[in-house]
Parts: C-alpha cells; sequence; structure tokens
C-alpha cells in the first residue's frame, strides 16, 4: 500500500465514520482489509482502493467502513456509569418525568448491545417502580452487522462472563448449546437501529439520558465538537449525557458541561436547568439482586 492510497483510505474512513486515523495506525488497515479483500475476491489493498475510487457507495464500502469500526464493549463496562444510572439519574428521572410517566434513553455507538441491555436489567429491576411508564430505549451503531447481533441477544461464554455479575446471568439469560441467549423480554425493551453519528439526529427525538461512551476518542476535535453538540440539541434541557472515562467536553465545546458531582456525567451548558437533587432524598436505592 503506498502513502497515496493509505492517506486516500484515512479521508475514506474520515468522511464515512469519523475515524481519524493517525499515521502510526496503518498497520490497522493492513490488517482489518485483508480480510475485506479475501471476502469479496480482491486480491490486493491497492485493488481495493480502486474500487472505493469508483464506487465509494457500496457494498464494499460498507464492509471496508465496519471492519475498521472498534466494537469492544462488555456488560456493566466500567460499572460507574451504570451505578450512577441505577443510584441517581433513574431516581431524579422518576421524579422529574412523575407527570408524564416517560423516559427516553439513547445508546449512541451500542455495538453488539451489551451497553444498551445492562440498562435494561436495571430498569427491570425497577419494574415496579416503572408501572405505567413507557420507557424508550435505544440504542444506535454505524454497523449493521453488530446491530443484528444485538438484536439476537445470542453471547458466548466469555461475552456473558465478561462484567455480568452471575445471579444476572443466571436471571436474565438462557443456555442455548454452547452460547447464552438474553431473555426476549430484555430484547423487546431495547429498539435498535441503524444511525451513523455523522448523521442527523434529529428523527430520534428527544432524551433524557444519553450515553455516548467510548467512542469519541475515535474522532478528531472538531468531529467530537460537532456530536456533542448535536446530541446537545437532541437533549432535554434537564438531561443528562455520559462519556466514556477517556472522553470530556473541556475544551471541545460548550454546548454541555461537566456535572461538578459525578465524574463522566454532563449537563447542558450554562444557563439550562438541571433534574433536581432533591429528588433524591425520598427515593431508596435501586439494589441489583
Amino acid at each position: 500500500m503506498t502513502e497515496t492510497e493509505f492517506e486516500f483510505l484515512r479521508f475514506y474512513l474520515k468522511q464515512r465514520s469519523g475515524l481519524a486515523l493517525t499515521p502510526e495506525k496503518r498497520y490497522l488497515i493492513e490488517s482489518r482489509l485483508t480480510p475485506v479483500c479475501r471476502r469479496f475476491g480482491i486480491a490486493t489493498l491497492t485493488e481495493l482502493v480502486g474500487t472505493l475510487r469508483l464506487a465509494r457507495e457500496s457494498a464494499i464500502g460498507t464492509a471496508v467502513v465496519e471492519a475498521m469500526t472498534t466494537n469492544e464493549t462488555f456488560f456493566f463496562r466500567d460499572r460507574a456509569p451504570f451505578d450512577l444510572f441505577r443510584d441517581v439519574l433513574l431516581p431524579q428521572a422518576l421524579a422529574a418525568r412523575a407527570a408524564t410517566r416517560r423516559l427516553r434513553i439513547w445508546c449512541a455507538a451500542a455495538s453488539t448491545g451489551q451497553e444498551p441491555y445492562s440498562l435494561a436489567m436495571l430498569l427491570s429491576e425497577a419494574a415496579a417502580r416503572l408501572a405505567g411508564w413507557r420507557i424508550d430505549l435505544i440504542g444506535t451503531d454505524l454497523s449493521t452487522e453488530v446491530l443484528e447481533k444485538a438484536r439476537l441477544g445470542l453471547y458466548n461464554q466469555f461475552e456473558v462472563q465478561r462484567g455480568l455479575p452471575v445471579q444476572l446471568m443466571l436471571k436474565h439469560f438462557e443456555q442455548v448449546g454452547e452460547q447464552w441467549r438474553i431473555s426476549a423480554a430484555l430484547r423487546q425493551m431495547v429498539d435498535f437501529r441503524p444511525l451513523n453519528l455523522l448523521d442527523r439526529f434529529d428523527q430520534l427525538g428527544t432524551f433524557d439520558i444519553v450515553y455516548c461512551r467510548n467512542v469519541l476518542i475515535y474522532f478528531d476535535a472538531p468531529t467530537k465538537a460537532d456530536v456533542l453538540g448535536r446530541i446537545a440539541a437532541q437533549l432535554a434541557p434537564d438531561g443528562a449525557v455520559l462519556l466514556g472515562a477517556a472522553e470530556t467536553v473541556i475544551g471541545i465545546t460548550d454546548a454541555l458541561s461537566p456535572d461538578p458531582k459525578h465524574r463522566g456525567l454532563y449537563r447542558h451548558g450554562a444557563g439550562k436547568a438541571a433534574l433536581a437533587p432533591p429528588a433524591l432524598q425520598s427515593m431508596p436505592r435501586l439494589a441489583m439482586r
């Protein structure tokens, strides 16, 4: 692969997915796109680049983007964002949305579904308090391949053991051969949809809570600012955004501001309301069983 071909692929991936590859990541292109070449009967990366130049909107182009997308995820990843949901955000939302009895949650870059299903388990634990509520839990991802796996809710032994407490595995999963399928009740709680974070979000509606974790690290600063600004535009005035541990809005955008009490939690910038903290005083702790 020549330098010109590498630069073309960097530009192609940036335009199609927001992925900003640095020169030292050249090895990733070679290792991840070689299987794509074999899959489509393409002899070399040079030939692949030529094909992409001729037809950028194609099955091959989609395969290239999906191959370069990192889909690292697991149940209750980093734990703290889920404890925060259980102990802070959900109790606050139950108080703040008592009149409408509707809660909308978005997991952006949901990958194979472990993040939204983790939230679904916590919502299931709070089922008694949510009786009569409408809960919209939406998971989106660029890759149609990982979304299909998410909809199936079928995971191998390693995937269910990674981050998932054994009591929740036994409660919410059934063994299917050598794999484990999450219960139909939880699968029905999550609406998985294809969405490129570079595209418009307005068709999704307004959300009370947004999880956009461990995806912005792959974008450059202007793309991060653009995505965060558009997320803020879809966020309720008192809504909350959770980013990954290595991600921040500081120095990138003023559309969102860090919550002073909770690391990784962000609210609208100055002048917007926040969910009332006093609501916590009357809400019992939601415990995982």
